[in-house]
């Protein structure tokens, strides 16, 4: 199709009559033309046709909920469910904020790995790697929005889709924010009865959401200091010479150094390190010295200003980073009661998740794990956070199949916060300073009735309080409005509002104007002076207010503003949610039309 010719059907297409936007886009899609990149046939999941009719929510289960007694610990969440629709979910809670996302998801090896519709892709299936593309590019397509401007993902895979994944990688995240690619020592021995090569090694894919990510350092070892000599007794300690050479050729680099002897020593071929006054400086200093008579030089490169290394993409090491055998071992001492056959096949070590949140999360960090198998993210998670007393939250996610979340992924969560004991009777202490609170997955109808929008709001407290970090409900004493009408939640200096009735709006704005307190802090509708405009929005509650619009009744609100940040719900869950739900066809978007259309008569006659 020539350039013309295209040109004119793009006009056309954008003068059609009765097209919803997506069928419009859609259209429009068909015609664009891929000069480079993956194309794959697109494949429907099950799931897909469910969230074209209904909408996700997070629903707690409060019986299986851990709370810690040791102060404010950082709050756990484990999502039951298929992980598009969780994924969806927290694209309302937790867009923009997620530092560190780990996944291993399903490797396509044809060996009964990857379910796809209920039904197992085998290595014959003609549409095999398009399946998983389309499982996939899916779910990263939401992943990236959730990601903070600090944030990277690491996704594990072996040779089966590497190649596949860093392309549509490439895609999804850009080919400019491709960090490295991790490989690890997955294996502790070579398998000498492999019929071609013994693979002892997995990809991890790094992307980072910004081009300056950089991962942090790593620890310095004995190994790493034992070449730091002093043997010129300099006061400044063992040191170790370094590259005089600048890495990128410039012309006012390219100068003679006179050494004290009167020799000219020429610059590198391209360039010196430095400027000719800084090259100055570190002669006068010191930290540049003249050897060989005057005809060389060197940088002393100090051992007590090495902080650290930058990570290498080579993890060899099976005693720093673990391996698979070492995971199942892990397993083993969690589960003494599973058999072998139950264990997951190639699990992750804690070591190997640890070694990524080291060099990928610092101590307030939200960490995602939405392939979340048998729980290692978030037992290394807690395990880090003792180690360096960081607060790092996690977020997983997995289905339920054959029980793996109950029994398995919750199961060991639990027994890390509150310990267990190994096969050989070692009581092996609890990481207590953690909270863990688990939630399935809900559906609500997506037709935007009020009483849909009612019941969408209704459902949306469990989103509020995870979107909020706020999880502890205190009582209103009013005799205004009921706890239907509303509901107030604290915690850790974090305040939070819920309006779910309309009609309740001026007991509650009354009930505002007068003192509360809320665990010990008192909140006073004085009027009285802040320091700041950051002083104000510290102390503002978060409230939610019903509404079939996106007014959050201002004007209503308007004699306690200096009190509350209001949002109207359930319009902000549909405006995020409106950016990753799958389109509709055609005719799905036909007989939603309809069904509004008929649910608004039976509203108005009722």
């Amino acid at each position: 199709m020539n350039n013309t010719i295209r040109a004119a059907l793009h006009g056309k297409i954008g003068q059609l009559e009765g097209l919803t936007d997506d069928e419009r886009s859609a259209l429009l899609e068909l015609l664009s033309t891929k000069r480079y990149g993956l194309v794959w046939e697109e494949k429907a999941e099950d799931v897909e046709a469910r969230l074209a009719e209904e909408l996700p929510v997070l629903l707690e289960v409060p019986e299986r909920r851990i709370i810690s007694q040791e102060g404010e610990s950082p709050n756990h969440i484990l999502i039951e469910g298929d992980n598009l629709p969780a994924l969806t979910a927290l694209s309302y809670t937790h867009a923009g904020q997620v530092d560190v996302i780990y996944i291993d998801p399903p490797y396509n090896t044809g060996n009964r790995d990857f379910v796809y519709n209920d039904q197992f892709v085998d290595r014959e299936d003609s549409f095999r790697h398009s399946k998983w593309l389309s499982f996939m590019a899916k779910r990263l397509r939401i992943a990236r929005r959730l990601l903070s401007d600090r944030g990277v993902i690491f996704i594990s895979i072996d040779d089966n889709e590497q190649a596949n994944l860093k392309l549509l990688c490439d895609e999804m995240f850009g080919e400019n924010l491709f960090v490295t690619d991790l490989i690890w020592r997955s294996s502790d021995s070579s398998n000498h009865d492999a019929k071609k090569f013994s693979v002892d090694y997995n990809h991890t894919l790094v992307y980072s959401k910004k081009e300056d990510w950089q991962p942090l350092k790593i620890k310095r070892t004995e190994d790493n200091n034992a070449h730091y000599k002093n043997p010129d007794n300099d006061p400044n300690g063992p040191w170790f010479p370094s590259n005089l050479q600048s890495p990128n050729p410039r012309a006012n680099l390219m100068f003679d150094v006179i050494s004290p002897e009167g020799i000219a020593i020429h610059a590198p071929q391209k360039g010196w390190r430095w400027s000719k006054e800084k090259m100055q400086e570190y002669i006068d200093n010191g930290a540049i010295i003249f050897v060989d008579g005057g005809r060389r030089l060197i940088k002393k490169t100090y051992l007590k200003d090495q902080q650290g290394l930058v990570p290498s993409n080579i993890w060899w090491d099976i005693e720093d980073t673990g391996h698979n055998r070492n995971a199942k071992y892990e397993l083993k001492k969690i589960f003494p009661e599973l058999q072998t056959s139950e264990v997951f096949s190639t699990p992750k070590p804690t070591k190997f998740i640890g070694k990524i949140l080291e060099i990928a999360s610092c101590p307030d960090s939200t960490v995602l794990d939405f392939f979340a198998g048998s729980g290692t993210t978030l037992h290394a998670v807690t395990q880090l956070n003792k180690e360096d007393g960081g607060h790092r939250r996690c977020i997983l996610v997995t289905n339920n199949e054959n029980q793996i979340c109950e029994r398995v992924t919750y199961e060991r969560s639990r027994r890390v916060i509150e310990g267990y004991t190994t096969p050989k009777g070692v009581q092996v202490e609890g990481l207590r300073e953690n909270n863990l609170r688990y939630y399935r997955l809900g559906f609500v109808p997506r037709e935007r009735t009020r009483r849909n929008m009612r019941a969408l709001m209704q459902a949306s407290t469990d989103l509020l309080c995870i979107k909020n970090d706020c999880y502890r409900e205190f009582q209103v004493s009013s005799s205004k409005f009921q706890a239907r009408d509303a509901r107030l939640f604290a915690e850790g200096g974090r305040r939070m509002l819920v309006v779910y009735n309309e009609e309740a709006i001026p007991a509650v704005v009354e009930w505002l104007q007068e003192e509360f307190l809320i665990s010990g802090f008192k909140v006073q509708d004085s009027g009285q002076k802040r320091q700041d405009d950051r002083d104000i929005e510290q102390e503002k509650i978060r409230t939610y207010v019903f509404s079939p619009s996106s007014y959050a009744w201002d004007d209503d609100f308007a004699p306690v503003a200096h009190l509350v940040e209001l949002c109207a719900l359930p319009d902000a869950i549909y405006q995020a949610y409106r950016h990753v739900l799958p389109r509709r066809t055609a005719q799905q978007t036909i007989d939603r039309t309809v069904a509004e259309q008929e649910a608004i008569r039976m509203e108005e006659k009722c």
